[in-house]
This record gives structure tokens, C-alpha cells and sequence, in this order.
């Protein structure tokens, strides 16, 4: 057989087996001799030779691959058969040294500072309010005394002065579910009333307030306040007992360490329903007038809140509906002076920061009855931030003297400070 056929058969069979060896048969198949001159016999078996030598370690060494994959095969089902390892016990925690307490400020009250500008300009004068001030901006001091009690201070600063608005203690673990005040705070009659200055929806006090409860301040009293609460089935109930020193500027005159002045609150609270409620409440004041001896002012109050606040959109819409109404009987030389007075108002939100409100305003005066004042006013607030806020107010007032105000009312809001919610 021809030489170049014994390759070609051989490099055939070495083809299936391994690039190697084809390659080497194509080797072998160059380096043959040119057609029609024979290689030597002696080539040919030294050529055969070396094909077996690569053949045999060729075998050699796909027999040790193998045999190496079986063992890695093996090792592999052994180690999927056995249980996994435990976990490494955790390792300790550094030792690091244990934090300083700050117990420079655990004893110090929560400070907070509230500025109230007021500018007001408009045809006609009554001189209830400059054309402006920097009116009755207010410092508070709020703290737990211990587990037993709490005490709360609001310091009035205004341009002509400073005055404590509030100061009083509150002990909150009294047996029968009691809540006590001790000190000077503003009395629980009506709504309105309890309100600090820059809590007020308008930057003014309404006509009720400012004719029948002694002033734009209202009834301030010093003395103790008890409460409890009443629950009727869903319906949220308080009663409100108060007993005060005789006297507050404008309402009572005490003349004797004897003369006191009491006050009773009724309150009823409900919701309505997962997005309103209602709030009503009751009020009844009296003390003595300082006229002549034993001239008593008796006062009379209906409060009523609503309240609409949708679940998903509250900080973009809302409603509040508000209105009270007061009676006074004051007795004194010349007869007995029955005063009536009433406001109704709402505020709309329009947006998360801008809301509309509108009042309407009546009252008698309590010391002559027969003069009568009015009012309307329109409102605007814009919240800048929860820490300021800007207020708008259009108001018109027609007073007994035959006056009548035409104003627009501009305040201004800051605050600085954790200052303490006040009762909702």
C-alpha cells in the first residue's frame, strides 16, 4: 500500500480521537515524500514507532483524566450527602465604653418662643388696636416635675409690658380619674376663651369676647380647676369645675379675701364619622362686680364646634364651623344689665398652606345693654411653614356710637422652639 494512503487512513481514524494526533497526521502527510518516489523502509518503521509512542501516552494521559474525574465525582456525592456544617458561634461584641448621659438638660424645661406682629390700617378709628405692635409675643416653659404632675408657664411679652398669661401645675395621677390645676390659667368657659393669642383663627378676638368676658384677654383667673372625664357609650364627655380669686379686669372685682369666682364646663365631643365631629359645650361663670356689695355678673355660654377633616386629603382640605354665644346678667346701681352676644365663623382649606375664612359678629355691652356693636370680617391665611404664618383679615364694624371701621388686619407669626400642643 502507498504511503500517502496508510496516512490518510490514519489520520481518518486519529481524527475522532484528538486534535493532537490529527494534527500530527497532517504533519506526517507534508513531510511525505514527493509522488512517485518511495520512502525507505527504514523511515516508515521509525514513523510508525513514534505514532505508537504518542498513541500509548496519548491513552495514558485521557486514562488519568478519567480516573481524576471519577474521584472529583465522587468527593462531589459524598460532600451532598453529609449534613451541612454548624455555624461559627457569634463572635462577641466589642467592648466599647458606655455613653456619657445627658443629664445636663433632662432636668431643664422645653423653651419656646412665639412673636406676634400686628399691623392694622383702614378709614375710621375706634382705638382698640394701633396701627402696629409687636403684640403679646409669648415665651413658654413646659416640663415634667415627676410621675405625678406637670407644670406648664406662658409669659406674656408685650410693648408695655410682661405678664404671666399662664402658670400652673397639673397633677395627673389623682385617684377617681381626676385632673387638677393649681395656679393661674385661662378658664375653661366657652371656647374661645381658652385660647392663647396665636391660636385664634383670626389675628383679632371676636365682639363676644372683647363686650362680655372683660376685654380682648378674656377671663384669666388664679385658683384650681378639676376635671373628669365622662364617657357615654361612643360619646367623649368632660365636667370642668373651677374655683378662682374674685377678680379679673373688666368682669369681676373682688373686694373681700371671702369673694370668689366660680366656673362649670360641660363637654361633649362625637365623631360623626371617620372624617368629622362635633363638639359641644357648655358653660356657666359667676362671681361678684366690685359695683356696690353683693352685685353679682352672672355669665351664660354655648359653644359648638364642627369639624371636617378627610382621611387621605386632610392637609389639602379641610372645614372647621365654629360658633358661641354668651349671656350676661350684671347687676349693679341702676338695675340689672341683660347682655347677649354671638359670633358664627368657618375656615376652608384650600391647599396644604392656604385656607379662606369668613365671620360674622354680634354683641351687646355688658354694662349698658342698649348698645349693641356688629361685625363682618374675610380672612386669609397663608403658612409659610408650621413655624410661620401669615394672616390676613378684612374686617368691618359697626359700633353703638354710630362709628363704623372699615380695617384690613395683617399679622405676622413666628415661632422658635418645642412648644407644647394646647388642648384640642
Amino acid at each position: 500500500m502507498p504511503l500517502h494512503r496508510a496516512l490518510r487512513r490514519l489520520g481518518g481514524a486519529l481524527f475522532a480521537g484528538s486534535p493532537l494526533m490529527v494534527l500530527l497526521a497532517f504533519s506526517l502527510a507534508l513531510a511525505r515524500p514527493a509522488a512517485g518516489q518511495p520512502a525507505p523502509p527504514s523511515e516508515v518503521a521509525s514513523l510508525r514507532q513514534e505514532i505508537d509512542a504518542l498513541r500509548s501516552e496519548y491513552e495514558q494521559r485521557i486514562a488519568a483524566l478519567e480516573a481524576k474525574l471519577a474521584a472529583l465525582s465522587t468527593a462531589a456525592e459524598q460532600r451532598a450527602a453529609m449534613p451541612p456544617p454548624a455555624p461559627p458561634p457569634p463572635a462577641p461584641p466589642p467592648v466599647t465604653a458606655a455613653p456619657a448621659k445627658k443629664s445636663g438638660n433632662y432636668f431643664n424645661p422645653a423653651i419656646s418662643l412665639i412673636g406676634n406682629f400686628l399691623a392694622v390700617g383702614g378709614q375710621g378709628s375706634h382705638g382698640d388696636l394701633p396701627n402696629a405692635s409687636l403684640r403679646e409675643s409669648e415665651i413658654s416653659l413646659q416640663a415634667v416635675v415627676d410621675p405625678y404632675a406637670r407644670a406648664d408657664l406662658f409669659l406674656s411679652f408685650g410693648e408695655e409690658g410682661v405678664e404671666v398669661e399662664e402658670g400652673y401645675v397639673t397633677f395627673t395621677a389623682l385617684p377617681a380619674q381626676l385632673l387638677a390645676k393649681v395656679g393661674r390659667m385661662r378658664t375653661s368657659f366657652g371656647k374661645v376663651n381658652t385660647m392663647h393669642l396665636h391660636t385664634l383663627p383670626w389675628p383679632d378676638e371676636p365682639l363676644p369676647v372683647v363686650n362680655l368676658l372683660g376685654g380682648e384677654e378674656g377671663w384669666i383667673g388664679t385658683g384650681v380647676s378639676l376635671s373628669r372625664l365622662l364617657p357615654v357609650g361612643d360619646t367623649f364627655t368632660e365636667l370642668t369645675f373651677e374655683v378662682m380669686r374674685g377678680d379679673s379686669p373688666g368682669l369681676f372685682q373682688a373686694d373681700k379675701t371671702s369673694d370668689l369666682a366660680l366656673n362649670g364646663h360641660y363637654r361633649i365631643f362625637r365623631d360623626l364619622t371617620d372624617a368629622s365631629n362635633l363638639d359641644i359645650g357648655l358653660s356657666y361663670g359667676f362671681g361678684p362686680n366690685g359695683t356696690a356689695e353683693r352685685a353679682d355678673t352672672a355669665l351664660a355660654g354655648l359653644d359648638l364646634t364642627y369639624r371636617w377633616k378627610p382621611l387621605r386629603t386632610g392637609s389639602y382640605r379641610g372645614l372647621i364651623v365654629r360658633g358661641e354665644a354668651y349671656r350676661s346678667e350684671r347687676q349693679q346701681p341702676g338695675g340689672r344689665q341683660d347682655a347677649f352676644g354671638w359670633y358664627l365663623s368657618g375656615e376652608y382649606r384650600l391647599a396644604k398652606r392656604w385656607s379662606l375664612g369668613a365671620r360674622l359678629e354680634a354683641a351687646e355691652r355688658a354694662a349698658d345693654a342698649s348698645l349693641r356693636d356688629t361685625g363682618q370680617a374675610l380672612s386669609f391665611t397663608f403658612d409659610l411653614s408650621e413655624f410661620l404664618r401669615w394672616r390676613g383679615e378684612l374686617r368691618r364694624r359697626r359700633f353703638a356710637e354710630d362709628l363704623t371701621t372699615n380695617d384690613f388686619l395683617m399679622q405676622l407669626q413666628f415661632a422658635v422652639g418645642a412648644h407644647g400642643a394646647h388642648p384640642f
